[in-house]
């Protein structure tokens, strides 16, 4: 079994993109350190529309791309996935469909913050993936999930290399590559596992009030489970317990 995050971006800026390509060999540098540290075997770098190899000595980098589609997030993951995508032009099906043809497995990322992917219970995702900042959704992704027969995968959508790890995917595989993972994923031998330690709860309160704080708009023009309170939430989780 291998312990790999599947949502990871090598930069926590996104605009002047020339600034931000000199620094991802830096980030990724960062990503590896801190999943070693975690004790995973590899993460793969899931930027935002955008695709560039990279390597390490520490773990294992999967190629990876979170493409911004007309519904919301998809995580492709494999051995070629598109280098660069414009944001808000592919739909759904789209992306899917440019996922299985470059033979990448396409992953429904934070399927309760600015999404509504999952409404579409046609379309051919592999999987769904619970997200390292909003875990308390899991019940909700799992119900989703487990209607759609598809796996859970965990990322722990990490924009600051600390971040890395918190949620991540095990893997059943006899080796770790790009194509073992899109593999086991299609297959159903992945579990998502979220780390819940003190450190882990205190940034996801502390990310839970940036979004207060910065009130984003919604790209489907109306507030989702992942931004602010998720749902069921209880005031015995409002005190920590």
């Amino acid at each position: 079994m291998y312990a790999v995050d599947l949502h990871s971006h090598t930069r926590f800026f996104h605009d002047r993109r020339s600034l931000g390509d000199r620094f991802d060999p830096i980030g990724v540098r960062l990503l590896a350190w801190t999943t070693g540290r975690r004790g995973l075997d590899g993460f793969a770098t899931t930027n935002h529309d955008y695709y560039t190899p990279f390597s390490s000595s520490l773990v294992t980098v999967l190629p990876g791309i979170e493409i911004t589609t007309t519904r919301g997030h998809l995580l492709v993951i494999g051995p070629d996935p598109p280098v660069e995508t414009e944001p808000g032009k592919l739909t759904p099906a789209e992306a899917v469909e440019l996922a299985h043809d470059r033979d990448c497995a396409a992953i429904v990322a934070h399927p309760f913050r600015n999404s509504t992917i999952t409404d579409l219970e046609e379309l051919a995702v592999d999987a769904i993936e619970i997200n390292g900042k909003h875990p308390r959704t899991r019940p909700l992704v799992a119900e989703i999930a487990d209607k759609r027969g598809l796996p859970l995968v965990g990322g722990s959508d990490a924009h600051y290399p600390f971040e890395a790890g918190r949620a991540y995917t095990l893997i059943d595989a006899e080796e770790l590559t790009p194509e073992s993972v899109v593999a086991a994923i299609r297959d159903g031998r992945v579990e998502a596992r979220v780390v819940d330690g003190r450190l882990d709860q205190l940034l996801r309160r502390g990310y839970q009030e940036v979004h207060r704080r910065k009130h984003p708009e919604d790209i489907l023009g109306k507030p989702t489970p992942g931004i602010g309170e998720p749902p069921g939430e209880s005031d015995a989780d409002d005190r920590g317990s």
